[in-house]
């Protein structure tokens, strides 16, 4: 007796995804991309341009770039021109217009008053160099870009510094040979020649870095040049006004110590008679002065937010 065989149960269709079983695969790294100048190679970019780190140079041409394209700087640098040219030669041919007999006045020192004057631009530039940044808050732009502090304080002072040393140094040279030609003197020295226009430019930059640190401490544009207006006149202003005995040696070393009798030392025409610098003195004094307000810049910069 044969026993009937039983249909095969029917079984229900597998999904698509569970049709084939799950088979896991190695992993496999993608290509590393390829270097510069190798072109493209399974999916990835390789910018043209070299990558490498930013240096001071890159920065100094960052300044360099800010510093000539604004308009602050033309007005400052053009203003100071005017004064340094025009009161010069004005002196000049007023002097020359008198016949009066200059006896050993230095020919050159009819420079010194256009050269107090023009003082006032390189403040005022210096402290907008890096105090307007803070105020238009692109400061935070240039240190984003370079966030090493000490690089973007050393490219500006090194620009201004060039900048402005170099700009003097030819209009003082200028106003000097036409001081000369107009009065027909006697030719100055080699050292009042370097003094009075070498010398002078040096202190000039100085003293414009000097107020590019105050900017950097201060903040404030209006607040740092109000500051360096006073470093430069209010010594001698109180040095006028003090008539007692008592005061005669304070009177004294404000006067030699000041910065417009520190500027004619460089035309051999101190406002004072007694001792205080003499030579090179002044440069070297404004200097030191100038390096510890450049250090405490730096100090607050690194320890303070924007």
């Amino acid at each position: 007796m044969t026993t009937p065989s039983t249909p095969p149960t029917p079984q229900a269709p597998q999904a698509p995804h569970q049709q084939a079983p799950y088979q896991q695969q190695a992993y496999q790294q993608p290509p590393a991309p390829q270097q510069h100048g190798q072109g493209v190679q399974a999916g990835y970019y390789t910018s043209p341009i070299p990558v490498r780190p930013a240096t001071l140079g890159d920065a100094i041409a960052s300044e360099w770039t800010k510093i000539r394209s604004v308009r602050s700087t033309m007005w400052t640098l053009g203003v100071m021109i005017v004064l340094l040219l025009g009161i010069g030669v004005l002196s000049a041919v007023v002097v020359n217009a008198s016949d009066s007999d200059m006896g050993s006045t230095p020919v050159l020192s009819l420079g010194f008053f256009g050269v107090l004057l023009g003082s006032i631009c390189v403040i005022t530039l210096g402290v907008m160099t890096i105090a307007s940044e803070y105020g238009t808050g692109m400061i935070r732009t240039t240190l984003t870009a370079c966030p090493s502090r000490a690089r973007v304080l050393s490219a500006k002072a090194i620009v201004f510094f060039l900048l402005t040393f170099v700009l003097t140094t030819v209009m003082t040279t200028i106003v000097a040979l036409l001081q000369t030609s107009i009065l027909d003197a006697e030719a100055p020295t080699g050292d009042e020649w370097l003094r009075g226009t070498v010398g002078v430019g040096l202190y000039m930059a100085s003293l414009g870095l000097l107020s590019l640190g105050i900017g950097a401490l201060i903040r404030h544009s209006a607040g740092a040049i109000t500051i360096m207006i006073g470093v430069v006149l209010l010594p001698l202003v109180l040095a006028i006004f003090m008539f007692t005995e008592s005061l005669r040696s304070l009177q004294e070393w404000l006067l030699e110590y000041s910065i417009p009798n520190q500027l004619s030392i460089f035309y051999d025409n101190s406002v004072t008679s007694s001792g205080g610098p003499s030579g090179w003195d002044p440069l070297w004094i404004m200097l030191g002065v100038t390096a510890v307000a450049l250090g405490g810049a730096y100090l607050a910069m690194n320890h303070r937010d924007v």
